[in-house]
């Protein structure tokens, strides 16, 4: 009898299945800590909007019906808040479905999907969950996207090239020189997958407009999402910009029903509590400075962030410094599987768990 394995299509038995997290209080049962506090997922420190969570409990005795599928609503409001028509706006299950939906329509088998590496792992999963070819080129020497080694890595057969920007897991950007460079160096039928989970925290004044950009490209979309600024990393939802004839296309391949009625309710209401979206943007910058400081004290090396994270490099002992601030109630992220052996990833918390994050790791450090 034949394994079940060998039944599954080549390209998805090949997969490595995305790792997932513990729950902080199993890892808290294990190590015999309390009181951790999670620093790995780049989730909001700052939480949802008061306005969200009246919402939801104002939504919640509904659950038993399906969820507006064209999210009518939140449309219009998202709409208006960029300046955009509402049909160029298609909504998914966090910006992984989108990824999906958008291999899914433009990728076939055998074809290639560009992006830079380390970034974002969904793209090279997505990728070959299709069939495709995942085409990864190295970060620069600071870090940042390779515009010239992305456009160079493009052949006959690529059909998309994802650019997370800011990029994670090191949280660096590229400007509007070197945005608009890479367009012109990318043929028109390569489709261009702008990714900006991070956009609401960057810090450099020419982050590039790209929106702006859609205009001059129909070949280009724009993803941003509701998990980081606004704090819905539990509700899962997120949104592509683009061309409204692109955008019909990707509609076609989305599921119905796919953003829940909670979801839709929350983003509405988060979209619309400014001074909670800009009281979140002000903290996470003094936290990004917070924990800068405390690295440079330690003497050690970090990107510039223009995320709500911050990757520093620890040497060759990062699985020992990792292994140290959990035993301390610490959760960070190590990266070894993104090839960044010496490294990790924190999040930025609220003051007080930034200082406890940079209090452990002095005395892992000196330890």
């Amino acid at each position: 009898m034949s394994r079940i394995r060998d039944l599954a299509r080549p390209h998805i038995a090949e997969l490595e299945p995305y790792p997932p997290g513990k729950p902080i209080e199993e890892l808290e049962r294990e190590l015999g800590v309390r009181d951790s506090i999670k620093l790995a997922s780049n989730e909001s420190a700052f939480g949802p909007s008061p306005q969200v969570v009246r919402a939801i409990q104002e939504v919640a005795a509904g659950v038993h019906r399906y969820p507006d599928g064209s999210c009518f609503y939140l449309r219009q409001a998202v709409a208006k808040a960029l300046g955009v028509e509402e049909g160029q706006l298609l909504f998914g299950c966090g910006s992984d479905e989108i990824l999906e939906i958008l291999v899914k329509t433009f990728l076939g088998p055998g074809e290639e999907a560009v992006f830079p590496w380390p970034s974002f792992a969904m793209y090279p999963i997505v990728t070959r969950g299709m069939g495709g070819v995942a085409v990864s080129v190295p970060l620069d020497a600071e870090l940042r996207p390779d515009v010239e080694a992305l456009a160079a890595a493009v052949t006959e057969r690529t059909r998309l090239l994802f650019l997370a920007n800011p990029n994670n897991p090191t949280g660096t950007s590229i400007g509007a020189a070197d945005f608009q460079k890479l367009l012109e160096r990318l043929p028109e039928q390569v489709l261009v997958v702008c990714d900006e989970a991070y956009r609401e925290y960057v810090r450099r004044s020419d982050f590039p407009d790209s929106l702006a950009a859609l205009a001059r490209r129909p070949t280009m979309v724009v993803l941003r999402t509701f998990s980081k600024v606004y704090g819905l990393a539990g509700l899962r939802i997120g949104f592509a910009v683009g061309d409204p004839e692109l955008v019909g296309l990707l509609e076609r391949a989305r599921h119905p029903f796919n953003v829940s009625s909670l979801a839709q309710a929350a983003a509405l209401a988060a979209l619309g509590d400014r001074e909670h979206v800009a009281r979140a943007i002000t903290l996470n910058a003094s936290g990004l400075k917070q924990l800068e400081e405390g690295f440079r004290e330690l003497g050690l090396r970090f990107a510039p962030s223009d995320a709500n994270f911050v990757l520093v490099r620890v040497g060759e002992g990062a699985s020992r410094v990792y292994e140290g601030l959990l035993q301390r109630g610490v959760i960070t992220r190590p990266l070894g599987a993104f090839g960044l052996h010496e490294h990790l990833r924190v999040t930025v918390g609220l003051p007080t768990e930034n200082e406890r994050f940079l209090k452990a790791l002095r005395e892992v450090w000196d330890g």
